[in-house]
């Protein structure tokens, strides 16, 4: 019985950035998030031991936004690297598979 076959697509290259900026953009969300939440606990934390009232924006300016662009600049060059790789192997497949 032979083998169903679906027909191969050639890989876009404008979906490269599409792709790259949609993981970089919710990493760094989601880094903002968790980190924004880490700090406010460790703020109000250590605002209940020393008896005083908290600054939250220091969760905002020196914690979470700092740490969201680290780690939003280092998936956005990792993404690229991932994704053009990808790309290759995708491109290098189709057309290994439009030849047999």
């Amino acid at each position: 019985m032979p083998a169903i076959s679906s027909p191969v697509r050639k890989p876009r290259w404008y979906l490269i950035p599409v792709r790259v900026l949609l993981v970089t953009f919710l990493l760094s969300l989601l880094t903002f998030a968790v980190t924004l939440l880490l700090g406010i606990l460790g703020l109000v934390a250590g605002a209940h031991a020393r008896k005083i009232h908290p600054d939250m924006t220091i969760a905002y300016r020196h914690i979470a936004l700092p740490s969201a662009g680290v780690v939003g600049a280092i998936v956005l060059v990792s993404s690229i690297f991932m994704e053009v790789q990808r790309y290759r192997r995708a491109k290098a497949l189709a057309s290994i598979e439009h030849v047999s």
